[in-house]
């Protein structure tokens, strides 16, 4: 009996040491991207409020899809508003919502994360989640936010897999510790470099000299282009990247999710969303013709919510950063997004999927190779 005791217990450590080691990221293999610290999850919920829930769908041989789901805060989004932007790098996707977070400066629902052709879905199970909180009984409009990657490499997205209910699921799982990253949700069957992408997420914390603020950051990998991990050419040294294995495109997209918790208004959240993709060509992204690139930006600070009606009239008071105020911000949200790209592919774990098509790993082992040997790593 006691052998079978400690043989259970070495199972469960094995498979607890297993788990462990593939939710291993850029940083625990001593990859240091930047020069700000992170937070304490290194993670878009270090952003207070922020929420992230994830629903993943595997199933048989071809269904390799799902949904994530971030919230801005945990209350009721539609009446208590977030500021909010958005920044397109390339237009080439299905974005939902874009209109009138340009027209009005905020947000008023979950932003949903999903495959190209379950846009729909998500924008049905947003408009459900939203009629039936408590207090929205009048509500008679929604503005769903919902961007997509198409995942028809592993996934068979014909099928349509993904229904509202699915959506519900996401945003009720979703919460402010830590964050699933590679295979899952919105990420599961997603292509990044040719290498497996999905999930990822970083953040940079402030000195208090400059405010204290944060900025956390994630990304639905799914693009192409000449990796650099770190500033390294590893596309190169892999002999792996756009137009020189056939096989391997440089279209997909990428959908950037950037938060802070700094009061920042919308026009400057626009300066920070495009300082996102400052972090996408850092690690070698070039934003291809069939690639769809958004980010999406929004500020959490309570003192700057925006309340759905108000007396007519009434002036609103914020306060909000100067833009002179605004570099450390923009620094933070480069390297924020570069991690989150590079934790992507380092969590992503290989994958067989559709007509049996196999997307491979990361090969992390030849990556710290490289990388010491360009003094990166010591």
């Amino acid at each position: 009996m006691q052998y079978n005791l400690f043989l259970f217990l070495a199972l469960c450590l094995i498979s607890m040491t297993n788990k462990t080691n593939a939710q291993q990221r850029a940083r625990d293999y001593g990859i240091s991207i930047g020069v700000l610290p992170t937070g304490v999850l290194n993670a878009i919920t270090d952003v207070a409020g922020v929420q992230v829930g994830h629903l993943t769908k595997l199933e048989g041989e071809d269904i390799r899809t799902g949904v994530t789901a971030i919230l801005p805060h945990s209350g009721n989004l539609f009446q208590e508003k977030v500021p909010a932007a958005v920044f397109i790098g390339n237009g080439f996707g299905k974005l939902a919502g874009t209109t009138q977070i340009e027209e009005l400066g905020n947000i008023e629902s979950p932003i949903i994360l999903t495959n190209t052709l379950s846009v729909a879905a998500g924008i049905q199970g947003v408009i459900e989640y939203t009629l039936t909180f408590p207090g929205n009984e009048q509500v008679q409009s929604v503005n769903t936010v919902v961007g997509e990657t198409n995942d028809g490499f592993l996934n068979d997205i014909r099928g349509q897999h993904i229904d509202k209910e699915d959506v519900l699921k996401a945003i009720q799982a979703a919460s402010e510790t830590h964050v699933q990253e590679g295979n899952v949700g919105a990420g599961t069957g997603t292509v990044c470099f040719g290498f497996k992408g999905g999930i990822g997420t970083s953040s940079r914390k402030l000195p208090a000299s400059l405010g204290g603020y944060t900025v956390g950051v994630l990304v639905q990998s799914n693009f192409g282009g000449v990796l650099q991990i770190d500033g390294v050419p590893i596309g190169v040294e892999l002999e792996q990247y756009s137009f020189k294995n056939q096989i391997e495109s440089a279209d997909g997209s990428c959908m950037i999710i950037v938060a802070t918790d700094a009061p920042v208004n919308e026009r400057n959240l626009k300066r920070m969303a495009q300082r996102a993709m400052m972090g996408l060509a850092k690690t070698g992204g070039i934003a291809s013709n069939g690639s769809g690139d958004y980010v999406i930006a929004f500020s959490t600070d309570p003192q700057n919510r925006i309340p759905h009606s108000g007396n007519a009239l009434q002036l609103n008071e914020h306060k909000y950063l100067q833009n002179d105020d605004m570099s450390a911000l923009f620094l933070a949200t480069i390297e924020a997004t570069e991690e989150a790209i590079i934790n992507s592919l380092f969590v992503a774990e290989t994958m067989i999927g559709k007509s049996g098509r196999q997307v491979n790993a990361l090969p992390k082992e030849k990556v710290i190779e490289i990388m010491k040997h360009y003094n990166r790593i010591q």
